[in-house]
């Protein structure tokens, strides 16, 4: 007989039944309750976020650890054979050109202290400080006293001696008219020798004194000439056009002939020179036509352009620099003579250079040298000359073809001979040189 069941009371739940939940209360008034929220365990959290960064580190590790491998790999095969890895480029060809700017100073094309050539007063200026003048232009009348009478006694001394050339010629007529006579009675025999001989030398006395006469004359035209050119002197003009840059006499001062007494400053302005010194490594391209193009600092939006006139074509012992003349235009005024200015040129280099970066250049007691690495992977030091530094680059003139390849890092381990495991930079490296010009 099978046994019955144990008998419960419907009211009373199984012990294995959970207790159900009691339901939210209807907060909000929606007119039915929320069901509980659901709750994630914490050990299906570590779980997932354990799964996730195994997953990253797989990839990462399996695109790195090759190259890391692989690099490892050539540094121990490079230890174990003793070299050095050393990141080499070649030398880049400079440019051709190269631009430089110099300072200097504005000039006017002629300028001249004009002074007193007559001694006296200053009786009269007709332009003053700032005129624009014209060549020949009266600029001044000076009172000359002294010149008057001197022009005065020239003229009398001429005459004078004027008088004195008639009076010599009459009596080398009379002289030669008695040598005449004298002559015939000499050939009649009616005179003696003695008498002839006397009256020949008498009519050659009396030419005699008509050269003089004539000589005395002609002193003393060219001496009235010369005070009368003195006293023109005392109208002062202008030797050339240009502008009144400085009037320094008042009127009735004193003046005296010579450059002692300065009366005015003349400068031509309508072109202007702008003096510049050229440095010793950019001189021997400089060059009559360069263009030059000229700012000043007062116009800081306009370029004047202008051209190279002429050279010293020999530098300043004194600061090894080439004076330069660059002539500017300037019929609108607007330039003045003594502002500081910068001539832009653009020179031609002579020479083939080569530019490498300042890392490559070692520096020692042998000279400057740079080193190379042949085919056969051994490094060689070749001096070089270098011609200009720009900070990031040198250019070197001397010492390579451009065919070389040059470690691009100089350091005291790559001595003469030595093996090295060279590797080209890489293209971003070797063209910072470029970059930084």
């Amino acid at each position: 007989m099978r046994p019955e069941p144990p008998q419960t009371s419907p009211q009373t739940p199984p012990p294995y039944a959970a207790p159900a939940a009691a339901p939210e209360p209807d907060a909000e008034g929606l007119g039915f309750a929320l069901p509980p929220p659901t709750k994630v365990s914490r050990r299906a959290t570590v779980l997932s976020l354990s799964a996730l960064g195994l997953t990253l580190a797989g990839a990462f590790w399996a695109g790195y650890a090759p190259r890391q491998r692989a690099a490892r790999e050539r540094v121990a095969r490079a230890q174990e054979a003793g070299q050095l890895r050393v990141l080499v480029l070649r030398p880049r060809v400079g440019a051709s050109t190269r631009a430089v700017t110099l300072p200097g100073t504005l000039r006017a094309l002629e300028e001249t202290v004009i002074a007193a050539r007559a001694s006296g007063y200053l009786h009269r200026w007709y332009v003053d400080l700032g005129d624009a003048v014209t060549e020949g232009q009266h600029l001044a009348d000076i009172e000359t006293p002294e010149l008057d009478q001197e022009q005065n006694q020239a003229r009398a001394t001429l005459a004078q001696a004027t008088a004195t050339l008639a009076q010599v010629r009459a009596a080398q007529a009379l002289a030669a008219l008695e040598q005449a006579r004298a002559t015939r009675m000499q050939r009649e025999g009616s005179i003696s020798q003695q008498e002839f001989d006397q009256r020949s030398a008498a009519a050659r006395v009396a030419e005699a004194n008509v050269g003089v006469a004539e000589a005395a004359v002609s002193a003393q035209r060219a001496n009235l000439q010369r005070v009368s050119q003195l006293r023109q002197f005392s109208r002062v003009v202008a030797p050339f056009a240009g502008t009144i840059t400085a009037r320094m006499a008042e009127r009735g001062a004193l003046v005296s002939a010579g450059a002692g007494t300065p009366l005015f400053r003349l400068g031509a302005m309508q072109t202007l020179r702008v003096m510049v010194q050229a440095p010793q490594d950019v001189a021997p391209s400089m060059r009559a036509g360069l263009e030059a193009r000229v700012s000043v600092r007062e116009f800081p939006a306009r370029v004047f352009v202008g051209a190279v006139t002429r050279t010293a074509g020999a530098l300043d012992p004194s600061t090894r620099t080439l004076p330069v003349e660059v002539r500017l235009n300037n019929a609108d005024g607007a330039l003045l003579a003594g502002m500081y200015a910068e001539a832009a040129l653009t020179l031609t280099t002579p020479f083939r250079v080569f530019e490498l970066p300042t890392t490559a250049v070692y520096t020692d007691a042998a000279g400057v040298r740079v080193a190379t690495v042949s085919a056969d992977g051994r490094v060689h030091l070749v001096p070089v000359r270098i011609v200009r530094d720009t900070g990031a680059t040198v250019q070197i003139a001397e010492g390579l073809d451009g065919t070389e390849r040059v470690a691009q890092l100089a350091s005291v381990d790559l001595t003469e001979g030595r093996r090295v495991d060279a590797v080209d930079a890489p293209p971003a490296e070797q063209g910072a040189a470029q970059r930084a010009r």
